[in-house]
């Protein structure tokens, strides 16, 4: 293959990778990917589909530990066995890997190469130099590139922490024995998953946290989770921020000394987790060389099209420093091929962008919060439904957590739909359409919902813009 020519050569073998090749081999073009690690990218190996399956294993574990809530039901649990769940957990992550990736590939039939790539030539004339496991280089030259790296752990630098030895949310998947307790830096989507796994395992957890837990959704959501994880025994300590980690000789666990409100306090666990962000992999790419241009934290500078500063060169995922969500990253490959090999001039659009933490409750939000909402000028009303309201949830003899619609004020035009809830994924699922269609609170508090279902919820929500719903019958 060496000095053989493509129309499109990409760099990575994730998500937006395979989004990429698939609408590109779909529009006649010769495709080349060319991947240094395991195919698939983080999603199916490192992120979504094994954190998932250890979350939905948690779950089980926890549902019968917390089965005296449902009266005449008994169940129990007994310790669990780590290397079997993450053997399970591995099998899984291989099967969906063949499938849905390696086999598919094949399917499609673009050139597969194993090595590590870079950018050579000038960036009027942009080549790859791939080097491959085995020491061999070749050049590939293509028509359009597509970098489409993907992110890991970022890892700050706090005095200490590299010494005393830490997990990230990869390694965390990969341990072969619950520890006692765990240290969990960060309060976001992963930290959140992360900490009540874990403690649904049974480690004893605190996290640090330096603002609130997930502090880029509405605040009611923050409550609610930091109240379940409360009555999960798992620790929260807001307004923290780690100043030095030690290794305990003693005991083998860490020390970390943080700053906490204005004051100091050490934390002691056996281990810790490092869960504050992940980091575009940009390093070794010499992308200078080719002229495409990089952010300070390393991600590729991309306009609404996905283009970089070399017209040649696309970028696509978490590398473009966009959120981090692998049907993120699908949509850029998708388009970046469009607009690379078409007359398309399509823009990335994020405006009803569903997302979903996959804690139980879990949280659920699509649109725009009530915050984002005000900084952009809209007046607006809200309306925050307790679960207490929803039928679903009272069956379930579970009503932690809340529905919150947010509405242009006089249009009722529905902006932004969040949910500490059971199943809140379906809940955003359910409102992108929503969105989408422009409904309002008046639209869909007249609109047919199952009763039952968790979902009806949004449409009690919307009544509770005109109704005192605590009024209300069932159905009604």
């Amino acid at each position: 293959m060496t000095n053989e020519r493509f129309d499109l050569a990409i760099i990575g073998s994730g998500g937006g990778a395979f989004a990429a090749a698939i609408r590109a081999t779909g529009l006649g073009k010769r495709v080349v990917m060319v991947e240094r690690g395991t195919v698939g990218g983080t999603c199916v190996n490192t992120g979504c589909v094994p954190s998932k399956a250890l979350l939905a294993a948690a779950e089980a574990r926890h549902v019968a530990l917390d089965s005296a809530r449902f009266p005449g039901v008994a169940a129990s649990a007994g310790p669990v066995d780590i290397p079997a769940l993450i053997q399970g957990k591995a099998a899984l992550v291989e099967s969906m890997r063949t499938e849905k990736y390696i086999d598919l590939a094949a399917d499609y039939g673009w050139a597969m190469v194993a090595g590590d790539a870079s950018f050579t030539g000038t960036p009027d004339a942009p080549l790859l130099r791939v080097a491959s496991p085995d020491g061999a280089l070749r050049t590939i030259e293509a028509e359009h590139y597509l970098v489409a790296t993907g992110s890991t752990p970022y890892v700050p630098s706090v005095p200490g922490l590299a010494e005393s030895g830490y997990l990230t949310s990869t390694t965390a998947m990969e341990l072969d024995e619950v520890p006692e307790s765990l240290l969990v830096l960060g309060g976001g989507y992963v930290a959140l998953e992360m900490a009540q796994l874990f403690s649904r395992l049974g480690s004893r957890v605190t996290m640090l946290v330096r603002s609130r837990l997930a502090s880029q959704e509405e605040p009611e959501a923050s409550k609610a989770l930091a109240g379940v994880f409360a009555d999960e025994g798992i620790r929260v300590v807001r307004r923290a921020t780690v100043d030095t980690v030690e290794r305990d000789e003693a005991s083998g666990g860490i020390i970390a000394s943080a700053s906490v409100a204005g004051g100091k306090e050490t934390f002691r666990a056996d281990r810790l987790l490092v869960a504050v962000g992940r980091r575009p992999v940009t390093e070794d790419l010499d992308l200078d060389a080719v002229g495409v241009k990089t952010g300070t934290a390393g991600e590729i500078v991309v306009d609404s099209r996905l283009a970089t500063s070399n017209p040649r060169i696309w970028a696509a995922g978490d590398v473009t420093g966009h959120r981090e969500f692998v049907y993120v990253a699908a949509a850029h490959g998708a388009l970046a091929v469009d607009n690379a090999f078409t007359d398309a001039v399509a823009e990335v659009n994020y405006r009803n962008l569903p997302r979903v933490t996959f804690t139980s409750p879990a949280l659920g939000s699509v649109g725009m919060t009530e915050k984002e909402v005000v900084e952009a000028g809209i007046r607006c009303e809200c309306r925050v439904l307790p679960l207490e309201y929803v039928p679903r949830a009272v069956v379930n003899r579970d009503t932690r957590g809340f529905i919150k619609v947010v509405a242009e004020l006089g249009t009722g035009r529905i902006l932004g739909i969040s949910a500490v809830a059971k199943d809140a994924g379906e809940i955003a699922a359910a409102g992108v359409y929503i969105l989408e269609a422009g409904m309002t609170t008046a639209q869909v508090a007249a609109a047919w919902s199952l009763y039952l279902t968790m979902a009806e919820g949004i449409r009690i929500a919307c009544k509770a813009f005109t109704t005192d719903v605590a009024k209300l019958s069932c159905c009604a």
